[in-house]
């Protein structure tokens, strides 16, 4: 199992913090929170990991080798001129995956407890053979995705209530919130381009092509997206004791 972990943005939204820091690098509770998906992921299963960098590229690069890669083998991809967003990205980063599985995609900033194996297993067990199943769950956002009887089929912003759809809803019309998480198919690559997209967006494009992006609801419990500096405090927070069992690891 090869998991992406996407580490190249410049999070300026928690301001000086990432002046002289990669957001990725950032510790909650003592422990990087790059380390902290990390972890998660192996846990789950992933025994290779593809890490995008653009801000501070080298530090990252060289976080990765003290730990070892977290003991599991692991490549860099580098987003040289400008990061690419997370669909740009993924696609710059296709060369380094083995391509003969799906594959976990998180974001370095999020982090929860979600049961991630689980969610892998259901990617795996989906007899549609889903593109791609994004963990959602139900919290107040600005942002949400639309999903029908068959899969993704469109957004809402709710701060102008505005929904868009790609194509005709079939049966009950649902709005969840994107985790962050999501388990994608090698197939995904022949969905995407190296502009500077969201992988959203991509997979809207896919689903106007008939593609079939899935959606598993999970909790969100102990979930949280590290934006901004209140979100780093509230992080510490819920995850402060949970630092011990990662450093368990840091041999590896």
């Amino acid at each position: 199992m090869e998991a992406m972990i996407f580490a190249a943005g410049l999070g300026t939204r928690l301001g000086d913090l990432t002046r002289d820091t990669p957001k990725a690098l950032i510790p909650v509770g003592g422990v990087p929170m790059l380390e902290r998906v990390a972890r998660r992921l192996i846990d789950a299963g992933a025994d290779r990991l593809i890490i995008n960098v653009h801000h501070h590229a080298d530090q990252i690069a060289d976080f990765l080798r003290e730990r070892n890669g977290f003991g599991v083998d692991y490549a860099i991809s580098r987003e040289v001129e400008r990061p690419l967003d997370t669909g740009g990205g993924l696609q710059h980063a296709a060369g380094l995956f083995r391509a003969d599985a799906p594959f976990f995609v998180h974001n370095a900033d999020i982090l929860s407890r979600i049961d991630l194996r689980a969610a892998y297993d259901a990617h795996l067990a989906d007899p549609v053979g889903p593109l791609a199943t994004l963990l959602v769950m139900e919290r107040p956002t600005s942002r949400y995705l639309l999903f029908d009887d068959i899969g993704l089929v469109g957004r809402f912003n709710a701060e102008k209530d505005e929904q868009t759809l790609v194509r005709q809803p079939e049966g009950e019309l649902r709005r969840w919130a994107f985790s962050g998480v999501h388990v994608a198919s090698p197939s995904v690559f022949a969905q995407l381009s190296l502009e500077v997209r969201s992988i959203l967006d991509a997979y809207l494009d896919a689903v106007l092509t008939g593609c079939v992006v899935a959606a598993q609801e999970v909790s969100a419990e102990g979930w949280i997206d590290i934006g901004k500096p209140a979100r780093l405090e509230e992080a510490e927070r819920i995850f402060s004791g949970s630092e011990a069992s990662l450093m368990d690891h840091r041999g590896s």
